[in-house]
């Protein structure tokens, strides 16, 4: 297969897996690790894991490190360190033991299935410690769970396994070495990290502040991102001249970078590298696994997976509870951490490459892991069942925070429900204070909840997704619930329970765009705001009282576009760009010019408006020149060119009908 070949192959596999798992709704990361596997030498055999492919993958890790020391910042960590260097701490240091004690244990009972050295042992330690952020991130974005209790936790411990990757790179290389040479090797690779980190971090941000600022005066988007791309290889390639991992290198330029003000115009260039590559990377895992040596000893794949999820759910979840939580946020916390993560792949990978594990072990390993990435969806989507179903006292924690809600709200009627206290919140609710209307913000911060409260603002802790906190705010006597957060499907369950059980209220609704205007309409908000068109409409309000126009005319014209709900403004031309957030429902226009033979030509408006069905004509172009506003008289010319407004499937149909009939 020429290198050409081998790269369509690998292209088609990653389109594929990420299409099927992103309509399921689940993390790309598992479609590139599926289709690794299938297309692996061990099945289907589409592909060789070939050593040029390996190389390109690692480049993959070190653009993820890159990215991790991108987010390492101190004042983040200081905010966090009670979760990070405590609770996160505890979790690698205990997981890393544990696993030891079980590695021992197994070579005792099954010596002819599993039989490891303790630096193996030690270093698979460190790849059980690792869970997948990736993953767990985003279910717990769509989850609107980041700022809760448990969600805090685990960001808390994810983070430090983050920081946790950088001293077991430098750990398993060494224990590669010869038994005679091992405490020689330890102590030359830790020196070596610590000159060169010192080094690098002492002197390196001034400098790298410096040479950032010098490149962006050029003002080369070329020159800034190659530069970025010889500094972040420059500096793994270091680190590897030094004995170190190429990750290494990475994780540093990536701190170096987080301190200046060049960090988020950094993240937005390297993020197709790091994607794609770390992509490349999963593909290359899956294909790894060699399914004849899983399926021999599936026993021991299974028990691998169930041990290391039963271990880490009960140990985060005893080390959550001890250190102050709640025995439902202690069990949530556990359930969400006990899988495998992405660095725990490239620990293994470093693991096996140092021979510390034979092809033998490293399957059953791999796919186990892959196996506890998998199962994680699930386990988060059923997380609140059987916390519910375990935790007796969880139903009690639940009512004692309905009963503060309905404590605050008791009395109150004809009040706005606020979900969400973000800005946008806290300047409605502001407003409302202005002119003596009572309100009830419902927010998931305990931090932003504490605060506003302590300052006097109704504001309670309460997740406004669910139907007891909203009935709680008294959402039968409220005015109006208005929804602030940007989540499109956070505020259709609000709908929802607003619609079943108080379908007077009428419902506010904030969007970032107009793509869920329909169905958010559709599910019962009486109206709702997208920010990118009332952008718009301040923008050219602006731009018209600049250029002389009256203000009260000003006015005027901005809310006849209100009144008319958005209708002239929903539709948009689309560009290449807008394909990827677009399901084709949304409202668009396109431009048609009728060229000579077109059936329309020489008809009214007249006839062709109701063959059109569910597009609208907005304004009709002639070839001289000329703008007609859409009339039924309208004779169609040669060279006419119309503006249609509607979905895409009505658009094609339209077109169809107005060329050829």
């Amino acid at each position: 297969m020429t290198g050409l070949e081998l790269t369509l192959i690998y292209l088609l596999a990653a389109v594929l897996g990420v299409v099927v798992f992103r309509s399921l709704k689940l993390p790309p990361m598992l479609g590139y690790l599926v289709v690794g596997v299938l297309i692996g030498p061990n099945a289907l055999a589409l592909a060789q894991n070939s050593t040029g492919v390996r190389h390109l993958a690692e480049f993959g890790v070190v653009f993820l490190m890159f990215a991790i020391g991108l987010e390492f910042n101190l004042p983040r960590l200081r905010a966090m360190r009670r979760h990070v260097f405590g609770l996160g701490l505890l979790q690698v240091l205990f997981t890393m033991l544990l696993t030891m004690a079980g590695a021992y244990l197994l070579t005792l009972l099954l010596p002819d299935q599993w039989s490891i050295s303790w630096q193996a042992a030690l270093a698979l330690s460190g790849v059980m410690a690792m869970s997948s952020t990736a993953i767990v991130v985003k279910l717990m974005a769509d989850r609107l769970e980041l700022e809760s209790e448990h969600g805090k936790r685990v960001m808390g411990i994810l983070l430090f396994q983050d920081l946790a990757v950088v001293p077991l790179l430098v750990l398993i290389p060494a224990l590669g070495s010869p038994a005679n040479e091992l405490l020689g090797s330890l102590g030359l690779a830790l020196l070596k990290a610590v000159v060169l980190l010192s080094l690098l971090l002492m002197g390196g941000q001034r400098l790298m502040r410096r040479w950032l600022t010098l490149v962006a005066r050029h003002k080369s988007n070329e020159l800034f991102m190659l530069n970025l791309l010889l500094i972040t290889l420059g500096l793994a390639w270091l680190t590897e001249l030094a004995g170190l991992s190429l990750a290494l290198g990475a994780f540093v330029a990536g701190m170096l970078i987080s301190e200046t003000e060049f960090k988020h115009q950094v993240e937005t260039d390297i993020r197709p590298f790091h994607d794609v590559l770390l992509g490349l990377f999963f593909i290359t895992i899956g294909m790894m696994l060699d399914w004849s040596i899983v399926w021999q000893r599936w026993p021991l794949v299974l028990m691998l997976m169930v041990s290391s999820l039963l271990l880490k759910l009960v140990l985060i979840t005893a080390l959550t509870r001890a250190l102050g939580a709640t025995m439902g946020v202690a069990l949530r916390t556990g359930l969400y951490l006990t899988q495998a993560g992405e660095f725990g792949f490239v620990l293994l990978t470093l693991t096996h490459e140092q021979g510390l594990i034979e092809a033998a072990m490293l399957n059953p390993i791999l796919a186990s892991m892959v196996l506890s990435m998998l199962a994680t969806p699930f386990i988060i989507m059923y997380s609140n069942r059987l916390v519910l179903r375990l935790v007796a006292s969880e139903w009690l924690q639940q009512s004692l925070q309905m009963t503060s809600i309905a404590r605050q709200a008791i009395g109150t009627s004809g009040h706005v429900i606020i979900c969400g206290y973000g800005r946008c919140g806290q300047n409605l609710a502001r407003m409302l204070e202005g002119e003596k209307i009572p309100y009830m913000a419902l927010d998931l911060d305990p931090d932003r909840v504490r605060q506003a409260t302590a300052a006097g603002n109704s504001v309670a802790y309460g997740d406004a997704a669910r139907l007891q906190a909203l009935m709680a705010a008294g959402l039968g006597r409220a005015s109006a619930v208005v929804i602030t957060y940007l989540d499109v499907p956070g505020a259709l369950k609000v709908l929802a329970n607003v619609r079943a059980h108080a379908p007077h209220v009428p419902v506010i609704v904030r969007t970032q765009d107009d793509f869920a205007l329909d169905r958010l309409r559709a599910a019962g908000a009486t109206e709702v705001v997208p920010e990118s068109i009332e952008g718009s409409l301040m923008l050219a309000s602006h731009a018209l009282a600049l250029v002389g126009v009256p203000m009260r005319r000003v006015i005027r014209l901005v809310q006849d576009q209100r009144d008319a709900r958005y209708n002239l403004l929903r539709g948009y031309f689309h560009g290449a760009d807008d394909t990827a957030d677009d399901d084709g429902a949304q409202e668009r226009l396109h431009s048609l010019t009728l060229p000579t033979g077109a059936h329309a030509l020489g008809q009214t408006l007249g006839t062709l408006l109701p063959r059109l069905a569910d597009t609208r004509i907005l304004s009709l172009r002639r070839h001289s020149g000329k703008s007609l506003s859409p009339d039924a008289s309208l004779t169609l010319e040669d060279g006419d060119t119309l503006v249609l407004s509607g979905q895409a499937e009505a658009l094609a149909l339209a077109e169809e009908k107005l060329l050829r009939g």
